[in-house]
């Protein structure tokens, strides 16, 4: 527990938090949308700083992030909580769970770095399972400490958060993997409770930063897999964004509230030929045997620079550089 940044405190004793777009209204002894964030007696309290629901050593692939420092593990960490309500949300159990309603374990920020450097080959620290941007002081305090160890930092987020706490968290955040979950307002009001616009602002403030970038589209059956629409998306990312933009298009599977059709192969093969014609590296994601679909191909030779099966990597053409061995095309920044 610790004392939440980004917060304006009102005359009646009531709390306004900054951190995202809901810029909630907390009165005393209640919690903001997220459940995680409380007002105490007038002081905004991050109930879940230090505390973790979940830690396990994944591949960097899992993120997913297939152009950062690909085959080397990552050790990832979450809380309870998030500022979304996605009816869809895979990890449901603790992203729509207070810190009183799903076993939680300590783990300071200190002991995060400790248990990262014990791990072999591990290139640093994913703040994953959960949205971290609602754990923004544990990732605050645990991120400068990664980067003074040598350790990488991650971010697995849904990108909605205001501009001054995003502003500040880029320069310690060394890779972003954002989820774009849809292209239409109504959308995301209806099945998110948030709202798209913010999540698009922040995709523009990473991209200027220069951090590296992967975005993230889960194709639910009926909700968001429109043709049209993810075609309008694809568009915007090569627009805003640039043709090099990574983006995995990933199966969904019913969970939570919603019980529709894991989403058509079909569906998915048709959406990965759309993005192919705007982007350079298009991935199918909760998709075994894609034929390729999975593997980084040279956006100059076309040459297989990288093949995966599952999580499994294997780099079969790049130099120590990520340059194509075929052409000399620098393929990757992060090796």
């Amino acid at each position: 527990m610790k004392e939440a940044r980004f917060y304006e405190k009102r005359d009646d004793g009531r709390i306004i938090c900054r951190l995202c777009p809901d810029n909630c209204l907390i009165a005393e002894g209640k919690r903001g949308a997220c459940k995680v964030r409380k007002n105490d007696k007038g002081t905004l309290i991050a109930e879940n700083h230090g505390l973790i629901s979940a830690a396990h050593v994944d591949p960097i692939e899992k993120k997913p992030l297939y152009h950062f420092y690909p085959g080397r593990p990552i050790l990832s960490l979450g809380t309870a909580g998030c500022n979304l309500h996605c009816l869809f949300c895979q990890n449901w159990e603790i992203s729509q769970s207070t810190v009183e309603e799903v076993p939680l374990q300590p783990l300071s920020p200190a002991q995060a770095i400790e248990a990262a450097r014990r791990i072999e080959n591990n290139i640093g620290i994913a703040y994953t399972y959960n949205e971290p941007i609602i754990w923004y002081e544990y990732v605050e305090d645990t991120a400068r400490l990664a980067a003074q160890a040598g350790l990488k930092n991650v971010m697995v987020t849904n990108g909605y958060v205001n501009p001054e706490p995003l502003k500040e968290m880029i320069p310690l955040i060394d890779a972003f993997s954002v989820d774009l979950k849809g292209f239409r307002e109504e959308f995301y009001r209806k099945y998110t409770k948030s709202r798209l616009e913010p999540v698009l602002e922040s995709l523009k403030m990473i991209r200027e930063s220069g951090k590296h970038l992967e975005i993230t589209n889960l194709v639910v059956t009926g909700l968001n897999d429109d043709p049209d629409e993810f075609e309008r998306l694809t568009d915007w990312v090569a627009g805003e964004l640039g043709g090099r933009t990574i983006l995995h298009i990933s199966r969904y599977f019913p969970a939570w509230k919603m019980h529709n059709e894991p989403t058509p192969l079909s569906t998915l093969y048709r959406f990965y030929e759309i993005a192919r014609k705007k982007l350079d590296f298009v991935f199918l994601g909760n998709v075994p045997g894609t034929e390729g679909r999975e593997d980084t191909l040279c956006p100059r030779c076309g040459a297989t620079v990288i093949r995966r099966t599952g999580y499994v990597t294997r780099i079969t053409g790049l130099d120590h550089e990520g340059r194509c061995t075929s052409c000399g095309e620098k393929v990757l920044e992060h090796i």
